[in-house]
């Protein structure tokens, strides 16, 4: 395996507990960059103290893309794995994705892993009996790329705070005619949820973040796809439903689910009015 050719690029915000079990299993010839979001100093250190080849990078907490794109200007490696430290990955694997991105002569967006423990009408993969396959996009939380094709798609766009990200980013590299693949004998789990937060008061309030920012990078990524009009053609069932359920919560005096529905109605109207993806825990 040529583990000198790849770059393990980790996100963390308040998931000290994930990163720590995580970069166990990463073999230390691998370089791994760590970008941190929540100003946990005390992981950097132990980090940094105990592991060679990770360097963890403190950063002011702008997203999930804003993360991405600042991590590749350190990576001095062709290819990069950006991975999420809830998923099961065998190291062995990134044999595979090499062997892949050299018959593909590099032209490609991202490769990505099957995943075994994910809703099939949630989660798109190609056909399990393919050894390979073209798919529109590929799951932000394992993605295998060339740091060149990359450049030339031009990274992630910073306006994606959470979610879409990648699929506007797969989306650019097709329009390039650079498609991206999955590779079915490279399989991944993912396992719990990399944010740990324990206050039952703060665990709700990024449930609604989760709310607000999965409609608004929805809205944003079919506008940009689609433009505005359609799409606020395309959202109106959506805002009417959203409206419905608000109301029919608040009858049944369902107030958690109900709060649910008011933060994505919110996100929606940030998203139609143009402003910014600002919301934070």
């Amino acid at each position: 395996m040529k583990k000198n050719k790849v770059t393990i690029v980790l996100i963390a915000y308040r998931s000290g507990k994930k990163i720590n079990e995580f970069v166990k299993k990463i073999p230390n010839q691998i370089k791994t960059i760590i970008i941190e979001n929540s100003n946990d100093i005390r992981l950097k250190k132990k980090i940094e103290k105990k592991y060679k080849n990770i360097k963890v990078y403190i950063k002011k907490n702008n997203g999930v893309s804003s993360s991405i794109n600042y991590a590749v200007k350190m990576i001095k490696t062709k290819y990069f794995l950006q991975i999420s430290p809830d998923i099961i990955f065998d190291y062995r694997d990134i044999s595979k994705f090499l062997s892949v991105a050299e018959k593909l002569k590099d032209k490609f967006s991202a490769l990505g892993p099957r995943f075994l423990n994910v809703k099939k009408n949630s989660h798109k993969q190609i056909n399990s009996k393919m050894d390979i396959g073209n798919i529109d996009s590929i799951h932000g939380s394992c993605l295998f790329i060339n740091k060149k094709k990359y450049k030339k798609i031009g990274g992630f766009d910073n306006k994606f705070f959470l979610y879409f990200e990648e699929t506007d980013y797969c989306r650019r590299g097709r329009n390039k005619n650079l498609k991206s693949y999955q590779i079915n004998s490279i399989k991944v789990k993912q396992k719990g949820r990399t944010v740990n937060i324990k206050d039952k008061k703060e665990n709700k309030k990024l449930v609604n973040l989760l709310a607000w920012h999965f409609i608004w990078s929805e809205f944003n990524y079919n506008k940009k796809k689609l433009g505005y009009l359609l799409t606020i053609i395309y959202f109106i069932p959506l805002f009417i439903r959203t409206v419905f359920k608000i109301t029919l919560n608040k009858c049944f005096k369902k107030d958690q689910k109900k709060e649910r529905y008011e933060y994505r109605l919110k996100g929606l109207i940030s998203a139609i009015k143009g402003q910014k993806s600002y919301l934070r825990l």
